[in-house]
């Protein structure tokens, strides 16, 4: 049995474009080409494709993916290093989202006593985030995770849970922002992207295309996004659109 890509693309949720460029860098050539031009694809295709889609889901680039079915392994075999692989994830991802809601608990107590937020452990701000997750995500900026991996190296377990409390803060207003309504170039979100911005400029400061980059990051990088999404949903796509209308009108 056999499907033209039209039905693959429905079926996968992946549009007929992408199969097209899948097929054109060599990882997902299809079963044949009909006498009409169109692609067509067999079970293997199938197969193949639901392993394309399951390690981008995990965030693995399309030159890594293609030398990972070119080991050839069994598809089974294949298949379960996929499942541990988001068995993984997903245990990463509940650790991320219990430290963002414990968070936010201790942020809203301690505003309410007028006191600086305590943990017993500090070491729990940062179950679910480690500085290596997010070495693979800074690929696209590499002067700039110089300039925060030389930050990092200097910063003191004080200083480091001060920064991250603040971080967790500034999503959480922006958050607040988003459910009231604000739009993204209005004032208040804007002046909250220039906070963030100038906390960026203490190490270096980003050109307007630099800033869009690192915002539509926010979004398309996954680790970035299941962080901000743990804070509330759509929260990604605010922050987004926020640092874009930054760069529009306030760097450019």
């Amino acid at each position: 049995m056999e499907w033209p890509i039209a039905e693959v693309a429905r079926m996968s949720g992946v549009t007929a474009r992408t199969l097209r460029h899948y097929d054109e860098i060599g990882l997902l050539p299809p079963a044949r080409i009909a006498l009409s031009g169109h692609r067509c694809y067999e079970e293997p295709q199938l197969l193949r494709l639901q392993q394309i889609l399951v390690l981008r889901a995990l965030g693995v680039g399309l030159p890594e993916i293609g030398r990972i079915l070119a080991e050839r392994v069994d598809e089974v075999e294949a298949l379960r290093g996929h499942h541990r692989r988001l068995l993984a994830e997903r245990d990463r991802l509940d650790a991320l989202a219990a430290t963002v809601s414990r968070t936010i608990a201790e942020l809203e107590e301690s505003r309410k006593d007028g006191r600086s937020m305590t943990t017993n452990r500090p070491e729990n701000l940062f179950e679910g985030v480690r500085p290596s997750q997010y070495e693979e995500n800074m690929r696209d900026f590499p002067e700039l995770a110089e300039e925060v991996g030389r930050r990092a190296a200097t910063m003191g377990p004080a200083e480091a849970e001060a920064g991250h409390r603040r971080r967790t803060e500034q999503m959480i207003r922006l958050a607040e922002l988003m459910a009231a309504g604000i739009p993204v170039d209005a004032e208040p979100a804007q002046d909250e992207i220039d906070a963030q911005y100038r906390t960026l400029s203490e190490m270096r400061a980003a050109s307007a295309d630099e800033f869009r980059a690192i915002g539509r990051a926010c979004v398309d990088n996954e680790v970035w996004r299941a962080a901000y999404e743990a804070i509330a949903p759509g929260l990604a796509a605010y922050q987004r659109d926020a640092m874009e209308a930054y760069a529009t009108h306030r760097l450019s």
